[in-house]
């Protein structure tokens, strides 16, 4: 089974930064896609970044230049740096991976780390 470990989170003031990492354990084969998710409050969840098995990134329009995610293959992790944090950033932090085995599609998610800004 594929678990999604997200560490990282806290209280931050606005203006500055967090390292979220998740580890992600058991096998998985094919193309995959690994990502960040959001979720404040009566908002829907939304995508903060994500990063395919090619290395491509993409953002949420939100992001702006303010977080980077990375990849440590031979740690099984995934990183999101977030810098110039601010109030709106608060939300639940959730850890995705999206894998293939020819036309089957998997999803696992983390169970999510807290991140607050406080103004």
């Amino acid at each position: 089974q594929v678990q999604l470990v997200e560490t990282g989170g806290g209280l931050v003031q606005a203006g500055g930064s967090l390292r979220l990492s998740c580890v992600i354990s058991g096998s998985f084969f094919g193309d995959y896609v690994m990502g960040w998710y959001r979720q404040a409050p009566g908002k829907e969840r939304e995508l903060v970044a994500d990063i395919s098995r090619r290395g491509s990134t993409k953002y949420g329009d939100f992001v702006k230049g303010r977080f980077t995610i990375s990849r440590d293959n031979a740690k099984n992790t995934v990183y999101l740096q977030m810098n110039s944090l601010k109030p709106e950033d608060t939300a639940v932090y959730v850890c995705h991976l999206k894998s293939w085995a020819g036309p089957v599609q998997y999803e696992n998610w983390g169970q999510g780390t807290q991140v607050t800004v406080s103004s």
